[in-house]
């Protein structure tokens, strides 16, 4: 942990011990270094100690003041939901947490409040259902919840938020049943939809996001016009790379550049001659996949960088 970050935990604590701050005064300077700690966290500590902050305000919370419970508790709910763990004990409790304040939320707070935790939610759901823990039908549901609140005219960003999250959780059901395609094309109606409200000058990552997604529901698509959606994929990465840039959001970038790379690697040089093979997109994949390995190496992500060089050895082979 940094000395940032301890000097924000000290000054947290001091707050609470200031003797001429009422009691809510104290939650709400509580609540307030937490939600610090979790913007842009450098660390999982950060997170964890964000968590352990509004516990502390939850405790002294008065007892009366159930509105200004039920916001903290949602808030601390997203912390739990960020926290990178393998254990599933965060994001239960981060389900737990967000479940106890919604009924509160939908009293005694605003439709935007609830409409943030049925989008939280989703999204925890979508988490513990990969693990078996939850089912996606209910994560599914959570969205589309949040969906009647965050329209397109009135909330942009999360309605393309939603969309994507939406499309997502198509996604994950498992494709083995005969609503599979029915599925794949809720999926890019979804991420299309998101597409129509956000742009690449007011919502740059909202919008590379559902464009790099939007690729990806198209190139994995078992569509019998795997080359016309191969094609509109790449297009799709393009307009993402124009805002996931190697300067500005690296990571990003390189897992943009395997995704394309991999499309690539699956179309024919000319779509109307299959036959005549694809040495020229092999070649042009081959480079990509190497650039993103470089640059997941550089970044410490060793994991993606392995999976990337498997997928070079893959190609190399042809």
């Amino acid at each position: 942990m940094g000395n940032r970050f301890q000097e924000e935990i000290a000054a947290a604590l001091a707050a609470v011990e200031r003797e001429d701050a009422t009691p809510i005064e104290r939650v709400e300077m509580l609540v307030e270094i937490a939600m610090g700690l979790q913007h842009k966290p450098k660390s999982p500590e950060q997170l964890l100690g964000a968590v352990d902050l509004y516990r502390k305000a939850l405790e002294i919370c008065p007892e009366g003041e159930t509105l200004l419970a039920a916001r903290t508790t949602a808030r601390m709910a997203t912390a739990l939901q960020a926290v990178p763990s393998d254990d599933p004990a965060f994001l239960d409790e981060a389900r737990r947490a967000l479940e106890g304040a919604r009924p509160v939320l939908e009293t005694e707070g605003t439709a935007e409040e609830v409409a943030e935790v049925d989008m939280n939610l989703g999204l925890v759901l979508q988490g513990l259902a990969g693990l078996g823990r939850a089912r996606i039908t209910d994560a599914i549901s959570a969205h589309q919840r949040a969906l009647r609140v965050f329209r397109s005219t009135t909330h942009p960003k999360e309605f393309a938020i939603l969309q994507n999250n939406l499309a997502t959780a198509f996604l994950s059901v498992p494709m083995t049943d005969e609503r599979a395609a029915m599925r794949e094309a809720l999926a890019v109606s979804s991420f299309e939809e998101g597409l129509k409200v956000v742009n690449l000058v007011d919502h740059p990552a909202e919008y590379a996001m559902l464009q790099n997604n939007l690729g990806n529901a198209l190139q994995y698509a078992s569509s019998s016009h795997a080359v016309e959606n191969n094609l509109r994929a790449l297009e799709a990465y393009d307009e993402a790379l124009r805002v996931r840039t190697r300067r500005d959001m690296p990571v990003a970038h390189a897992n943009t550049l395997a995704n394309k790379a991999n499309c690539l690697a699956n179309l024919p040089d000319d779509p109307e001659r299959p036959e005549a093979g694809n040495p020229e997109n092999l070649a042009e994949a081959r480079r990509l996949l190497r650039e993103a390995a470089a640059i997941f190496e550089e970044h410490g992500d060793l994991g993606k960088a392995a999976l990337v060089a498997e997928a070079l050895a893959g190609i190399e082979v042809h």
